[in-house]
């Protein structure tokens, strides 16, 4: 009698299939999260039906449903269509024609929000503690909320007075300046965060995550100390995609509303949150005199048209003119 066959596994869903594939590209976690979402929004908005057996009409009438329907900025509009062309693309195998039907969501040019040199000074001074210097470092050096949270040990460079930003926005590195007067502020968040680390290992933990395949071409840099987080957090988790339990950053929902509570008892009235620490230091410096080059450096913008926007601050008044009511 022949032996039975096993019966065979079914293929992984659609939505698992995305996530492989991303995680085969080495797309952030980030990144993958919002392109399911979208993948599970349009096919939600035609009524479950599968992607495969819908076209460039149907991603067409989603996009176009979003800007009219939903009435989102240009940039999520943008957004899901980028997701929607990664899933037809890479998971499905389907190039889809130009999508010339698409009702755009409105391009609009925003000023940036920001504060005085005596607001953002009364600011800091709400704050405390870890999110105090999380803030404090974000106006001191530009970076972006995510870049001072994934800040690195071996990546704080005292000596020389400088931050290194490992994979900011586009993949980029860049220097930045460290600030004196938060030497000894990080000096000594660093020493509790060793102190953490210590406390990870005796444990027979203490595994930081790596970016791209770094864990795996030097299996032992993630318990070493210069790769931990200047910013630990105060509790250990579950990395979502590999099942391993790990001391990830400070999240940054804490520092957040931290920034935007300091503001509230600042009576600070301008919408506040961490990113308007770097629009304030990016125009500070642009009225200390310093060349605009330099600062989009340490911005690390890739079109010095980007920080151009931060001139509007530059001299009294809107567009630095004198009015002629100020001559009566």
């Amino acid at each position: 009698m022949p032996a039975a066959t096993a019966p065979a596994s079914p293929p992984p869903r659609l939505l698992d299939q995305l996530r492989a594939r991303l995680r085969t590209l080495h797309y952030s976690i980030r990144t993958e999260q919002v392109y399911v979402d979208w993948a599970r929004r349009f096919i939600l908005h035609h009524g479950k039906r599968h992607p495969r057996d819908m076209g460039a009409a149907e991603v067409e009438a989603f996009l176009s449903h979003l800007a009219v329907g939903r009435n989102v900025s240009a940039a999520t509009q943008n957004q899901a269509k980028s997701a929607l062309l990664f899933l037809y693309r890479e998971v499905l195998g389907i190039e889809l024609p130009w999508l010339s039907e698409v009702v755009s969501a409105k391009q609009s040019r925003r000023l940036p929000v920001v504060l005085t040199e005596r607001e953002v000074r009364e600011l800091l001074m709400q704050l405390n503690g870890t999110t105090g210097l999380v803030a404090s470092l974000l106006y001191g050096t530009g970076m972006r909320l995510l870049e001072g949270l994934r800040l690195r040990v071996k990546d704080v460079e005292f000596t020389r007075r400088e931050i290194l930003i490992r994979a900011g926005k586009g993949n980029k590195d860049r220097v930045t300046v460290l600030p004196e007067n938060l030497i000894a502020p990080l000096q000594q968040q660093i020493a509790k965060s060793r102190a953490l680390h210590l406390k990870d290992l005796a444990e027979g933990l203490g595994e930081v995550w790596l970016p791209d395949a770094l864990a795996q071409k030097y299996p032992r840099a993630g318990v070493t100390w210069g790769w931990q987080f200047v910013f630990p957090s105060a509790q250990r988790a579950i990395d979502p995609r590999s099942g391993v339990e790990r001391r990830h950053h400070l999240c940054e929902q804490t520092v957040q509303r931290a920034v935007a509570l300091g503001a509230r008892r600042a009576g600070i009235d301008k919408p506040c949150s961490p990113h308007v620490l770097r629009h304030s230091f990016a125009t500070h410096m642009l009225q200390a005199g310093y060349d605009i080059r330099t600062v989009q450096e340490l911005l690390g913008h890739a079109d010095v048209a980007t920080t151009q926007i931060y001139t509007h601050v530059m001299n009294r008044g809107g567009r630095g003119v004198l009015s002629p009511f100020d001559k009566l």
